[in-house]
């Protein structure tokens, strides 16, 4: 094969496991999600093992990958995530050895816009996912792009499996690897890039060339340990979109005879029809696109066979499986179709002809839909709410047949997985059981946390799906928040003395909502208005609601029109209540910290010398003890702002929340998000914020700081919430032991005969040896 020497891509060992902590303490935490029984978010794509029975592996677009457990629940495999791998949750394809079902490999990279700083990696696993290597790519990868459920675009040769392809974005092109991933060097006879972009103007998901969309080996045209002479890779070109080598990658050319005007979605090939089939679309716009049809290559006669059009009517065709049991039976997913319901197309011998997972009845006025399903949505009775009644779902870019187990499919969707373990019905014309089956994958991206005193434990909105009220942390709740019902929901308060009332922001018109029963409930503000999402607070009694949108800050009382606050600059707020003082409210804006005394009317600059103000948090149980979380530390203020003193070691913090303290006549446990001698974790402080706590371990990064949400327990101490960015909601509860030391005090004992205390010192100290008995932190 021609291609160019390695260009300096090579093995990474796992990166962000330290040795040692230099803060003041560690203690174990367990760290649990909260349950909402689906997703909540864009499963993009899921590959079974054709080598082991059981082995699978969902992608998702922010929130990682997930391996299939053997009771229809998923798997998180990278919890591990911090705020120096964060990109690494976008996972932008999925490989599996097919004969080693050890072996798994991911794309990973979320972004491939100029603000993301991160470039791509291959990350490859010898043992289903729990450990990771990395080759570093000098590009980016898209795990959230457009085009995201396209593929898959990482393929491994299933004759020789140190062979590997990759399909990457933005014009580079085709890559390889002939190390099981280790190293990785540019096809340079592969000259098609794939140079669709849905938006050119666009300066976010859509603005990027889409690049290649798919590789897939005839796995007959060699032999075991011969790399497979036969390849295809799929292109986001409509001009010409499947090439073809025959030759293990020396050469390549565009299939003659192929569709053109159209991208190639998904390639499958079928080594017993000697075929080849390709789903089109003409737009890899993650929410809507057009027309589109499904051809099938064959091999030996060198034709094209149209086996299914959408007919002109704009939805296209997106995911597509075969079953490896039954020779010529397929399975495709339409694209693009929203009403009245993502549709499911199947076929017994090979395309010739079609049914579909639901049908009309064109007999009535108004078609109803008649089902071969029944729906079970038992793991998330939410559901109907968000995405309709016995509804397929959308967003459907991939789907599965469990090789083997003709009976058992999967098919992501925008909001969870869908499958059944009784598909064969299907051609049986017999009802089979579509269940929910995405159980211990939280993907939300969670936008808002709050922890009232009574009630619920906790009350949390997000993006896509709206927000729960959470009556019990490890059940999924049984309804989402109705009346109104958002999509993306913004933020949700609850008053610090009248806790059962509780507001909510979110994305819609209309969008403020009021509830008197801790978020059962729900009415809309009487005078929201056209205005929608921003961030709303509510004063101690609940009788005044302060909204930071677009173009201020406004202020009401009991639900009279909102007037804007006159003195506080535009911009982008970041706000917080008093508790226990119902006319005291906070707000920053950039490095200005201000101050009202007068239930949000007017404000008061009281600092701009603390640095970028990330967070405002508030003592529960005392008024005007408020704490703000900047670029600079910890800050403090016991009089209401009057007086801010900068508190412990903290060079920079993103969150910081106050819950129950540890005593019963002690200060508020407080927690952060921060660096604490140069060690960016998650700590709690049970003194005031003397000293800190490691909370965060190895395993459980949360992503990057700047995308999580915070809430402390005003009830149950040492219980923190940690909303995130693609992996929902997290809570942590302090294990029996207390804290461990991990670093002597200043001029304390570091050392000497005998000495089994800590031996690191504090950042700015040096253990120093007096004599062979007694070391010394100086």
């Amino acid at each position: 094969m021609k291609k160019t020497a390695a260009v300096g891509i090579v093995l990474a060992a796992l990166s962000g496991v330290r040795a040692s902590a230099p803060v003041n303490y560690t203690q174990h935490y367990t760290w649990k999600n909260v349950r909402t029984g689906a997703s909540g978010g864009f499963v993009t794509g899921i590959v079974f093992s054709p080598k082991q029975k059981g082995v699978a592996y969902a992608r998702t677009d922010i929130g990682g990958l997930y391996r299939l457990n053997s009771d229809d629940s998923w798997a998180p495999l990278q919890d591990y995530v911090n705020n120096t791998l964060w990109n690494e949750h976008g996972v932008d394809a999925v490989a599996l050895d097919p004969n080693d079902a050890s072996r798994v490999y991911i794309a990973a990279g979320i972004y491939t816009n100029s603000w993301d700083p991160y470039n791509g990696k291959i990350m490859s696993s010898t043992d289903y996912g729990k450990t990771w290597s990395r080759a570093n790519f000098p590009f980016k990868f898209g795990g959230n792009m457009a085009g995201r459920q396209m593929g898959e675009r990482l393929a491994v040769d299933p004759n020789k499996g140190s062979i590997l392809y990759f399909g990457a974005r933005s014009g580079n092109g085709l890559w390889k690897s002939s190390d099981y991933g280790k190293t990785w060097a540019k096809v340079t006879s592969y000259t098609a890039v794939g140079t669709h972009i849905v938006d050119p103007g666009d300066n976010g998901q859509n603005g990027d060339i889409i690049g290649l969309t798919f590789i897939a080996f005839d796995s007959t045209s060699s032999t075991a340990g011969t790399a497979s002479k036969r390849i295809f890779v799929g292109t986001a070109d409509s001009s010409a979109t499947v090439y073809m080598s025959e030759d293990s990658g020396a050469t390549w050319s565009a299939i003659s005879g192929q569709p053109t005007g159209f991208l190639s979605h998904t390639g499958k090939y079928s080594p017993t029809e000697k075929a080849l089939y390709v789903s089109y679309v003409d737009n890899a716009n993650t929410y809507g696109g057009g027309d589109g049809y499904v051809y099938k290559y064959y091999v030996e006669s060198k034709t094209w066979v149209k086996i299914l059009d959408d007919n002109g009517t704009g939805f296209g065709f997106g995911g597509l499986t075969l079953d490896p049991q039954k020779n010529g039976t397929v399975m495709v997913t339409t694209y693009h179709q929203w009403w009245p319901d993502g549709n499911i197309y199947r076929s017994l011998d090979g395309g010739a002809t079609w049914t579909t997972i639901w049908d009309f009845d064109w007999s009535g006025v108004q078609p109803p839909v008649k089902r071969r399903y029944d729906w079970d949505i038992s793991q998330a009775t939410w559901l109907p709410e968000i995405t309709g009644d016995k509804t397929t779902g959308w967003m459907m870019g991939s789907i599965a047949i469990n090789p083997f187990d003709s009976d058992h499919f999967l098919y992501g969707t925008g909001a969870t997985i869908f499958g059944s373990h009784k598909l064969t019905n299907w051609d049986k014309n017999e009802k089979f059981t579509l269940s929910s089956l995405s159980y211990g994958m939280e993907e939300t991206a969670v936008l808002g946390l709050t922890s009232p005193p009574q009630g619920p434990h906790l009350l949390s909105v997000v993006g896509d799906v709206g927000g729960w009220r959470h009556d019990n942390l490890d059940v999924a709740p049984s309804k989402a928040f109705l009346t109104p019902s958002w999509g993306t929901t913004r933020s949700i308060d609850h008053a610090g003395s009248k806790p059962n009332i509780v507001v909510r922001s979110g994305d819609g018109e209309g969008g403020l909502a009021l509830s008197n029963d801790t978020g059962a409930t729900w009415h809309i503000h009487a005078n929201a208005g056209s205005w929608n999402g921003g961030r709303a607070q509510l004063s101690a009694n609940g009788d005044f609601v302060v909204w930071a949108v677009n173009n201020g800050l406004y202020v009401s009382a009991n639900e009279y029109p909102f007037e804007k606050v006159p003195n506080i600059p535009s911009g982008s707020y970041t706000t917080a209540n008093d508790r226990n003082h119902n006319g005291l409210f906070y707000a920053a804006e950039n490095s200005n910290f201000y101050v009202s005394t007068n239930a949000g009317t007017t404000y008061t600059k009281k600092t701009s010398s603390i640095g970028w103000i990330r967070e405002i948090g508030v003592n529960p149980f005392r008024a005007g003890d408020v704490w703000i979380a900047t670029d600079t530390g910890i800050w403090h203020s016991i009089d209401s702002g009057n007086t801010i003193s900068r508190v412990g070691p903290a060079t920079d913090a993103y969150h910081v929340q106050l819950g129950k303290s540890a005593t019963s006549n002690g200060y508020p446990a407080i927690f952060a998000a921060a660096t604490i001698q140069g060690w960016a974790g998650h700590y709690r402080s049970d003194d005031g914020g003397y000293t800190w706590t490691l909370i965060s371990d190895d395993s459980n990064g949360f992503g990057t700081p700047g995308n999580n949400i915070y809430a402390a327990d005003p009830r149950t101490y040492g219980r923190v919430y940690i909303g995130t960015n693609g992996r929902g909601i997290f809570y942590g509860d302090a294990s029996a032991t207390s804290p461990v030391p991990t670093a002597a005090d200043a001029y304390g004992q570091c050392g000497g005969h005998g000495f089994n205390g800590p031996k690191a010192c504090p950042h700015g100290y040096t253990c120093k040896v007096s004599n062979a008995y007694y070391s010394q932190c100086l």
